[in-house]
Protein backbone atom coordinates (compact mmCIF):
# COMPACT_ATOMS: atom_id res chain seq x y z
CA UNK A 1 0.00 0.00 0.00
CA UNK A 2 1.46 3.35 -1.00
CA UNK A 3 1.24 6.50 1.06
CA UNK A 4 1.78 10.22 0.74
CA UNK A 5 5.30 11.18 -0.29
CA UNK A 6 7.34 13.81 1.48
CA UNK A 7 7.00 17.24 -0.07
CA UNK A 8 10.67 17.32 -1.07
CA UNK A 9 10.27 14.13 -3.14
CA UNK A 10 7.28 15.59 -5.00
CA UNK A 11 9.11 18.88 -5.55
CA UNK A 12 12.25 17.16 -6.83
CA UNK A 13 10.30 15.07 -9.34
CA UNK A 14 8.44 18.16 -10.57
CA UNK A 15 11.78 19.95 -11.01
CA UNK A 16 13.19 17.04 -13.00
CA UNK A 17 10.14 16.94 -15.24
CA UNK A 18 9.99 20.68 -15.89
CA UNK A 19 13.68 21.44 -16.33
CA UNK A 20 14.84 22.57 -12.91
CA UNK A 21 13.74 24.64 -9.90
CA UNK A 22 13.79 27.97 -11.75
CA UNK A 23 11.44 26.71 -14.44
CA UNK A 24 9.11 25.07 -11.93
CA UNK A 25 8.97 28.17 -9.74
CA UNK A 26 8.06 30.25 -12.80
CA UNK A 27 5.00 28.03 -13.28
CA UNK A 28 3.72 28.61 -9.75
CA UNK A 29 1.43 31.38 -8.55
CA UNK A 30 0.53 32.77 -5.16
CA UNK A 31 -2.92 33.34 -3.68
CA UNK A 32 -3.88 36.67 -2.18
CA UNK A 33 -3.35 37.26 1.52
CA UNK A 34 -6.38 36.97 3.80
CA UNK A 35 -6.27 40.74 4.19
CA UNK A 36 -6.44 41.21 0.42
CA UNK A 37 -9.30 38.72 0.03
CA UNK A 38 -11.26 40.54 2.74
CA UNK A 39 -11.11 43.73 0.66
CA UNK A 40 -12.82 42.20 -2.40
CA UNK A 41 -16.30 43.61 -2.92
CA UNK A 42 -19.15 41.13 -2.63
CA UNK A 43 -20.34 41.88 -6.16
CA UNK A 44 -17.04 40.43 -7.44
CA UNK A 45 -17.75 37.19 -5.62
CA UNK A 46 -21.16 36.97 -7.25
CA UNK A 47 -19.67 37.82 -10.64
CA UNK A 48 -17.03 35.10 -10.38
CA UNK A 49 -19.52 32.51 -9.13
CA UNK A 50 -21.75 33.35 -12.09
CA UNK A 51 -18.88 33.19 -14.56
CA UNK A 52 -17.83 29.76 -13.32
CA UNK A 53 -21.43 28.49 -13.37
CA UNK A 54 -21.72 29.47 -17.03
CA UNK A 55 -18.26 28.13 -17.90
CA UNK A 56 -19.13 24.73 -16.43
CA UNK A 57 -19.80 22.39 -19.34
CA UNK A 58 -19.49 25.24 -21.84
CA UNK A 59 -16.81 26.87 -23.99
CA UNK A 60 -14.94 29.24 -21.69
CA UNK A 61 -13.95 31.54 -24.55
CA UNK A 62 -17.61 32.22 -25.40
CA UNK A 63 -18.35 33.12 -21.79
CA UNK A 64 -15.36 35.48 -21.66
CA UNK A 65 -16.42 37.19 -24.88
CA UNK A 66 -19.94 37.77 -23.60
CA UNK A 67 -18.91 38.74 -20.10
CA UNK A 68 -19.08 42.54 -20.55
CA UNK A 69 -22.76 42.11 -21.47
CA UNK A 70 -23.36 40.01 -18.35
CA UNK A 71 -21.86 42.82 -16.27
CA UNK A 72 -24.01 45.42 -18.03
CA UNK A 73 -27.24 43.45 -17.91
CA UNK A 74 -26.96 42.55 -14.24
CA UNK A 75 -25.85 45.98 -12.96
CA UNK A 76 -22.28 44.93 -12.25
CA UNK A 77 -23.68 42.17 -10.02
CA UNK A 78 -24.81 44.71 -7.45
CA UNK A 79 -26.29 42.50 -4.71
CA UNK A 80 -28.91 44.98 -3.49
CA UNK A 81 -30.25 45.69 -6.99
CA UNK A 82 -30.42 42.01 -7.86
CA UNK A 83 -32.36 41.16 -4.71
CA UNK A 84 -35.02 43.67 -5.75
CA UNK A 85 -35.35 42.18 -9.24
CA UNK A 86 -38.85 40.72 -9.84
CA UNK A 87 -39.32 37.33 -11.50
CA UNK A 88 -40.56 38.84 -14.75
CA UNK A 89 -37.45 40.96 -15.12
CA UNK A 90 -35.20 37.99 -14.40
CA UNK A 91 -36.99 35.94 -17.06
CA UNK A 92 -36.69 38.79 -19.56
CA UNK A 93 -32.97 39.20 -18.90
CA UNK A 94 -32.48 35.46 -19.35
CA UNK A 95 -33.76 35.82 -22.92
CA UNK A 96 -31.44 38.70 -23.83
CA UNK A 97 -29.43 37.60 -26.90
CA UNK A 98 -26.33 39.47 -25.73
CA UNK A 99 -25.71 36.82 -23.03
CA UNK A 100 -25.90 33.02 -22.97
CA UNK A 101 -29.61 32.25 -22.77
CA UNK A 102 -29.79 29.50 -20.17
CA UNK A 103 -32.55 30.27 -17.70
CA UNK A 104 -31.56 27.62 -15.15
CA UNK A 105 -28.09 29.17 -14.94
CA UNK A 106 -29.35 32.76 -15.00
CA UNK A 107 -31.52 31.94 -11.97
CA UNK A 108 -28.40 31.16 -9.98
CA UNK A 109 -27.46 34.86 -10.09
CA UNK A 110 -30.28 35.82 -7.76
CA UNK A 111 -29.99 32.62 -5.73
CA UNK A 112 -26.31 33.19 -5.07
CA UNK A 113 -26.99 36.85 -4.36
CA UNK A 114 -29.33 35.65 -1.60
CA UNK A 115 -26.59 33.40 -0.20
CA UNK A 116 -24.07 36.24 -0.20
CA UNK A 117 -26.58 38.58 1.41
CA UNK A 118 -27.33 36.11 4.22
CA UNK A 119 -23.63 35.69 4.96
CA UNK A 120 -22.80 39.39 4.88
CA UNK A 121 -25.66 40.17 7.29
CA UNK A 122 -24.00 37.85 9.81
CA UNK A 123 -20.32 38.48 9.08
CA UNK A 124 -20.19 42.04 7.72
CA UNK A 125 -19.19 40.98 4.23
CA UNK A 126 -19.00 37.77 2.25
CA UNK A 127 -15.36 38.54 1.48
CA UNK A 128 -14.49 38.73 5.18
CA UNK A 129 -16.22 35.40 5.75
CA UNK A 130 -14.21 33.74 2.97
CA UNK A 131 -10.95 35.39 4.02
CA UNK A 132 -11.27 34.13 7.60
CA UNK A 133 -12.06 30.55 6.58
CA UNK A 134 -9.03 28.40 7.58
CA UNK A 135 -7.06 26.81 4.76
CA UNK A 136 -6.69 23.58 6.74
CA UNK A 137 -10.42 23.04 6.18
CA UNK A 138 -10.87 24.51 2.72
CA UNK A 139 -13.13 21.59 1.82
CA UNK A 140 -15.49 22.92 4.49
CA UNK A 141 -15.83 26.15 2.53
CA UNK A 142 -16.43 24.10 -0.62
CA UNK A 143 -19.22 22.26 1.21
CA UNK A 144 -20.74 25.56 2.38
CA UNK A 145 -20.87 26.87 -1.19
CA UNK A 146 -22.38 23.62 -2.44
CA UNK A 147 -25.05 23.53 0.29
CA UNK A 148 -26.00 27.20 0.46
CA UNK A 149 -25.27 28.30 -3.09
CA UNK A 150 -26.68 27.36 -6.47
CA UNK A 151 -24.62 25.15 -8.82
CA UNK A 152 -21.45 25.75 -6.82
CA UNK A 153 -20.70 22.09 -6.09
CA UNK A 154 -18.07 19.93 -7.76
CA UNK A 155 -15.19 22.01 -9.10
CA UNK A 156 -17.25 25.15 -9.74
CA UNK A 157 -16.94 26.67 -6.27
CA UNK A 158 -13.24 25.84 -5.86
CA UNK A 159 -12.35 27.26 -9.29
CA UNK A 160 -14.19 30.47 -8.41
CA UNK A 161 -12.32 30.73 -5.11
CA UNK A 162 -9.00 30.22 -6.87
CA UNK A 163 -9.86 32.89 -9.44
CA UNK A 164 -10.70 35.32 -6.63
CA UNK A 165 -7.41 34.71 -4.85
CA UNK A 166 -8.53 32.52 -1.93
CA UNK A 167 -5.91 29.89 -1.16
CA UNK A 168 -7.25 26.53 -2.27
CA UNK A 169 -6.13 23.39 -4.00
CA UNK A 170 -8.06 22.15 -7.04
CA UNK A 171 -9.16 18.64 -7.91
CA UNK A 172 -7.83 18.59 -11.45
CA UNK A 173 -7.33 15.32 -13.29
CA UNK A 174 -3.62 15.34 -12.45
CA UNK A 175 -4.29 15.95 -8.75
CA UNK A 176 -6.92 13.20 -8.63
CA UNK A 177 -4.60 10.85 -10.51
CA UNK A 178 -1.79 11.46 -8.01
CA UNK A 179 -3.93 10.59 -5.00
CA UNK A 180 -5.30 7.49 -6.69
CA UNK A 181 -1.81 6.32 -7.65
CA UNK A 182 -0.74 6.66 -4.01
CA UNK A 183 -3.84 4.72 -2.86
CA UNK A 184 -4.83 7.68 -0.72
CA UNK A 185 -8.29 7.70 -2.32
CA UNK A 186 -10.18 4.91 -4.06
CA UNK A 187 -13.82 5.95 -4.34
CA UNK A 188 -15.36 9.05 -5.87
CA UNK A 189 -13.06 12.04 -5.63
CA UNK A 190 -15.92 14.20 -4.32
CA UNK A 191 -16.93 11.75 -1.57
CA UNK A 192 -16.53 12.92 2.01
CA UNK A 193 -13.92 10.23 2.67
CA UNK A 194 -11.83 11.21 -0.36
CA UNK A 195 -12.07 14.94 0.34
CA UNK A 196 -11.01 14.46 3.96
CA UNK A 197 -8.06 12.29 2.89
CA UNK A 198 -6.92 14.83 0.31
CA UNK A 199 -7.32 17.76 2.72
CA UNK A 200 -5.30 15.87 5.35
CA UNK A 201 -2.58 15.21 2.78
CA UNK A 202 -2.39 18.85 1.74
CA UNK A 203 -2.22 19.88 5.40
CA UNK A 204 0.75 17.54 5.90
CA UNK A 205 2.52 18.91 2.82
CA UNK A 206 1.84 22.46 3.92
CA UNK A 207 3.39 21.80 7.34
CA UNK A 208 6.48 20.34 5.65
CA UNK A 209 6.90 23.09 3.07
CA UNK A 210 5.31 26.24 4.53
CA UNK A 211 3.86 26.85 1.06
CA UNK A 212 0.31 27.77 0.11
CA UNK A 213 -2.25 25.16 -0.92
CA UNK A 214 -2.21 26.78 -4.35
CA UNK A 215 1.53 26.28 -4.78
CA UNK A 216 1.43 22.70 -3.50
CA UNK A 217 -1.46 21.91 -5.82
CA UNK A 218 0.49 23.21 -8.81
CA UNK A 219 3.66 21.38 -7.77
CA UNK A 220 1.81 18.07 -7.49
CA UNK A 221 0.15 18.64 -10.87
CA UNK A 222 3.57 19.24 -12.45
CA UNK A 223 4.97 16.08 -10.85
CA UNK A 224 2.59 13.66 -12.59
CA UNK A 225 0.89 13.06 -15.93
CA UNK A 226 2.18 13.84 -19.41
CA UNK A 227 3.24 17.45 -18.87
CA UNK A 228 6.99 17.08 -19.35
CA UNK A 229 8.91 20.08 -20.63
Amino acid sequence: MQKLEKFQAIYQRACERKGGPAVLESLLSQPLTNEQVAQISDDRFLAEFTKKVFQSGFVWRVVRNKWPDFERLFWGFDIDKLLLMPDEMLEAKAQDPSIIRNFSKVKTIRENALMIDAVRLEHGSFAKYVAEWPSEDIIGLWAKLKKSGARLGGNTGPYALRALGKDTFLLTRDIESYFRQRDIISGGVQSKTSLNAIQHSFNELQQQSARSLQEISLIIANSVGDNYS
